[in-house]
């Protein structure tokens, strides 16, 4: 074989550092593409889609205020509704312009009056007749509709329940008022006032699912004294309380709360109170006398 030529296989040259590599072509390799990171499968799917708008706050403007007007009307009709006080028949306890919260909830879950409690009640019958109902525009009736104002078309009344159902309720010359033959010491009455006002009454008995009530300001309060010559004889239908006032909530220098004075809470005012231990002796006793002469008639039948 002559010098320089080559056998039809060739083998890789041996570079001068001793290592073997592929031969050279003289032709430089083009640089191939860098290698990507792999794909979150969580991304997949992701690509082409683009990012939602946020709404402007113009836009959800509308949807928010529907939403407070409807869970005002839901707070109105359930759970609190808020009065205007319109006159001074509960004065010193309330002022004119006094705005009060009355609690609607407890009446749904049977919840009546109980004595020496705030309530606001409908007219229960020509007691607001000659009251004239002041003049409103559209914007003042829808807030009152939903419960942000108190209403002025409705007639409604707030005083102090001050006997019910079963009560036998009096109050002769200057005082004091009694109920169940329990004299009440009554310090919230108007200074000057008598506990009897210039309309002394009674005794009169409630009837059932009926309330006697009578404004703080005895001598400038149209109550049930004034009113025993209609029907139902000045008491007041259980069935007519809106539900009880238990906060002045404005102006906010009167903020209070309304609750039961004490000398309601004194032992043996309750007429339910007052009959039930004879009752419960009485139903005790049957049993005994009973057993008692079972026992004799034996011993009798035995010694015949």
């Amino acid at each position: 074989m002559a010098v320089g030529a080559r056998s039809g296989h060739e083998e890789p040259e041996k570079r001068p550092d001793g290592t073997e590599g592929a031969p050279e072509t003289g032709v430089p390799q083009a640089a191939g593409p860098p290698e990507q990171p792999p794909e979150d499968p969580s991304q997949r799917g992701s690509r082409g889609v683009k990012q939602k708008k946020q709404r402007s706050f113009w836009k959800e403007l509308p949807i928010l205020i529907g939403i407070a007007l409807v869970l005002a009307l839901l707070i109105k009709t359930f759970l609190v509704q808020a009065f205007s006080i319109p006159s001074a028949s509960m004065q010193n306890t309330l002022l004119e312009g006094d705005r009060v919260l009355v609690d609607k909830l407890t009446p749904w879950f049977g919840s009546e009056p109980e004595r020496g409690e705030v309530v606001v009640f409908h007219d229960p019958g020509h007691w607001l007749d000659d009251e004239p109902t002041p003049k409103t525009n559209a914007i003042q009736d829808a807030l009152s509709f939903i419960g942000l104002m108190p209403s002025s078309q409705e007639k409604d009344l707030i005083k102090r329940v001050i006997a019910v159902g079963g009560d036998t309720v009096e109050c002769q010359n200057t005082g004091p008022v009694k109920v169940n033959g329990k004299a009440l010491d009554e310090p919230y009455i108007f200074p000057g006032n008598t506990p009897c006002g210039d309309k002394p009454f009674g005794p009169i008995k409630i009837p059932k699912g009926k309330i006697w009530v009578m404004g703080d300001h005895r001598q400038n309060s149209l109550d049930s004294r004034y009113h025993q010559d209609l029907p139902g004889g000045g008491t007041v239908p259980v069935s007519k309380v809106v539900g009880r006032a238990i906060v002045v909530a404005w102006p906010i220098n009167r903020w209070s709360t309304l609750p039961v004075p004490g000398t309601f809470d004194q032992p043996g005012l309750s007429a339910a109170g007052a009959v039930a231990p004879p009752v419960a002796g009485l139903a005790g006793a049957v049993p005994l006398v009973l057993w008692r002469r079972r026992r004799l008639i034996s011993k009798a039948s035995q010694v015949g």
